[in-house]
């Protein structure tokens, strides 16, 4: 990877998880946060970089949306829909203006006049809690332009951009083959949030939003984001359905509305009551030890002191990497047990009115979700000589895991098992492929690095 951040969370005295990718957005540091033991009361320290100026500014503006406003249902609110709406309300507005621009500004005051390349960082401090982030002196400036929409742009054009991307004639076969992995009920709601980019139930009042997301819209002309672009990809679809959205059950976007209120309200409650530091970096990876203290993540090193410091590694792309002709044939043999797995959740009950039928697409990706690859993976592993690389730096992959399954998103009920049925489609629509792997890591010896 390009870029990655550093997220150590002392779980307890005897847990730190430390984990290390491009941050993102701020799903694992909100979720992370909130799962926190109730019995934890140490201190917490996060540290995120990313070299995408976007995300940093967007995670600033979240974050310091979460430490400053005092009521936490508009702080809410506000964040659900910075983060996620391509339209918002007057009150989101006055909040980014009245009370999160005036920090920002105090700073650009301060550094307008430095060389441009120098890197400045700024701590703000609320009772307990502390953000600091650390910028280039034109990123100073440029973080203002995310609190103004574009001049010229209103509700209607913004509307108008952002449809001519998520709606486009010519990704119209992209949108048909997503929709044939839903249940017709939630191609409603898929299309709905297409339209107008509002994350909301499906019934509720719309008329309040007619502010265009300046944290989006950074010019008049241009939706940042792929056209399939999603908020339910980021988060576990399985406890994203178990929220009770009332009688419109198959209302998924409502469902991720009341989801995410429950976990930043226990996001909130949980740094209103601990002593949390955030810290934010806009660097390359390659730059970022040299703006890291020295003993930031030293638990990590320490298994002495932490036998169950642990540092996670995700492989995503790892088994498609390695997978040859002949493995993909395996999978596709009229004997195998992927191909058997797979008819048994979908039957073919008539044949297929030709190669472009969607039911076969939906049999082919249900024979590589059914599908096991430890052998493609291991394959993986003595390629790039895992295990000798992590020895010389001091670490061994974990046999047991104890944070995170070796294959979180591999079906876990067998053909028949009770849900089973309703744990295939919940994966046939999340978008996994169960080839995505992860390693855990232990300190095994002093390597060196």
């Amino acid at each position: 990877m390009s870029t990655f951040s550093s997220l150590c969370t002392n779980w307890t005295s005897e847990q730190t998880v430390c984990k290390k990718e491009a941050s993102g957005d701020l799903r694992n540091v909100v979720k992370t946060v909130a799962h926190l033991p109730n019995s934890y009361n140490q201190s917490l320290e996060i540290t995120l970089n990313d070299r995408d100026f976007d995300i940093v500014a967007r995670n600033l503006i979240l974050l310091l949306v979460a430490l400053v406003v005092q009521n936490s249902d508009q702080a809410i609110d506000c964040i659900i829909h910075l983060w996620y709406s391509a339209l918002v309300r007057e009150s989101d507005i006055d909040i980014l203006n009245n009370q999160i621009r005036p920090l920002i500004q105090d700073v650009y005051e301060k550094v307008k006049n430095k060389s441009p390349n120098t890197i400045l960082g700024k701590t703000w401090t609320f009772g307990s809690r502390s953000l600091r982030i650390v910028l280039e002196q034109t990123s100073w400036t440029r973080l203002l332009s995310f609190f103004d929409k574009p001049a010229g742009l209103t509700a209607k054009k913004a509307s108008k951009v952002r449809a001519e991307n998520t709606l486009a004639h010519s990704r119209r076969d992209y949108r048909d083959r997503h929709m044939i992995y839903l249940p017709s009920s939630q191609r409603i709601p898929f299309h709905k949030f297409r339209q107008d980019g509002l994350l909301l139930p499906f019934g509720f009042p719309r008329h309040e939003f007619k502010k265009p997301n300046p944290t989006f819209f950074q010019t008049d002309d241009t939706w940042p984001m792929r056209d399939n672009a999603d908020p339910l990809h980021g988060w576990s679809l399985g406890e994203v359905f178990s929220t009770t959205s009332g009688a419109a059950t198959a209302d998924t976007y409502g469902k991720l509305f009341y989801y995410l209120r429950g976990l930043l309200h226990s996001f909130l409650d949980r740094i209103f009551e601990l002593k949390v530091s955030f810290k934010l970096l806009h660097l390359d990876a390659a730059d970022l030890p040299d703006h890291l203290d020295e003993d930031s993540f030293s638990r990590i090193d320490t298994p002495n002191q932490n036998p169950h410091a642990t540092l996670i590694t995700l492989f995503m792309n790892a088994v498609e990497e390695v997978m040859t002709l002949e493995d993909r044939l395996q999978g596709l043999a009229p004997d195998s047990r992927a191909l058997r797995d797979s008819r048994k959740y979908l039957p073919l009950n008539k044949k297929p009115d030709s190669r472009y039928d969607p039911v076969l697409m939906k049999v082919q990706y249900a024979q590589e979700l059914v599908a096991r690859y430890e052998h493609v993976f291991e394959r993986y592993l003595e390629k790039l000589k895992a295990r000798e690389a992590g020895d010389a730096v001091g670490a061994a992959m974990k046999e047991k895991h104890s944070i995170i399954e070796k294959w979180p998103y591999r079906l876990k009920l067998r053909p028949g098992q009770p849900g089973a049925q309703e744990e295939f489609e919940r994966c046939l629509r999340d978008g996994v492929s169960g080839k995505e792997r992860y390693i855990e890591w232990k300190r095994v010896h002093q390597g060196v690095i």
